[in-house]
């Protein structure tokens, strides 16, 4: 299994794309921020607003069920899957190559460093 750079893809989708694709319609406020109804849990009010993303941070939380983090943690709650595999859904539906973690060969026959 593959490495994902999670800091790469969290670099190249977005917030506002995640929001999108969770079908979330939100209230725009100051400072890059919506405020709206949580796409994690049932609505028990309608005109709920308990759920708020900073579009600029990357950054979401509900104020409701306490579920908070990154347009990566949003994804993987709302589609109730790992990280891993929400990483590589979430690539597949928008249609992108999952970013891949650049690993360097260690030589084992290399001697340390000398302090």
């Amino acid at each position: 299994m593959a490495g994902i750079d999670f800091r790469m893809l969290r670099c190249q989708v977005g917030m506002g794309t995640v929001l999108e694709l969770l079908g979330f319609v939100g209230t725009p406020r100051p400072g890059g921020q919506v405020r709206g109804p949580c796409p994690l849990h049932p609505r028990h009010r309608p005109r709920s607003r308990s759920f708020s993303a900073n579009l600029e941070k990357n950054a979401y939380r509900c104020f409701h069920c306490g579920s908070a983090g990154n347009q990566l943690d949003l994804w993987a709650a709302a589609t109730r899957q790992p990280l891993y595999q929400a990483a590589t859904t979430l690539c597949e539906k928008l249609n992108r190559p999952v970013p891949q973690l650049n690993r360097r060969p260690t030589n084992p026959r290399k001697p340390a460093p000398a302090s």
